[in-house]
């Protein structure tokens, strides 16, 4: 094998938002992440509901004014006439 052509594997650390900092092997030294695997709602069984600036209210806000309803079919729905019924 050819010297110097594998990147060096080096003890790194990675650290999590929520405070959770996992020990162990990497070419990239002290990676800091978002979500682990300790406060993802897939292994906390916890949904998070996170609405990140606003956009519901945002998209709800800008498409207000703009959607117009469909107009809404008679009230009264016609009924279907009855079958004649043959005297037998």
């Amino acid at each position: 094998m050819k010297d110097k052509t594998h990147p060096e594997y080096k003890e790194t650390t990675i650290a999590c938002v929520c405070g959770e900092v996992i020990h162990t092997r990497s070419t990239k030294q002290n990676i800091h992440v978002d979500i682990c695997s300790k406060c993802h709602p897939f292994f906390t069984g916890k949904q998070k509901l996170i609405d990140s600036a606003g956009r519901v209210e945002k998209f709800a806000k800008r498409y207000a004014g703009k959607v117009k309803p469909k107009a809404a079919k008679d009230a009264a729905v016609p009924e279907a006439p009855e079958e004649e019924k043959k005297p037998e």
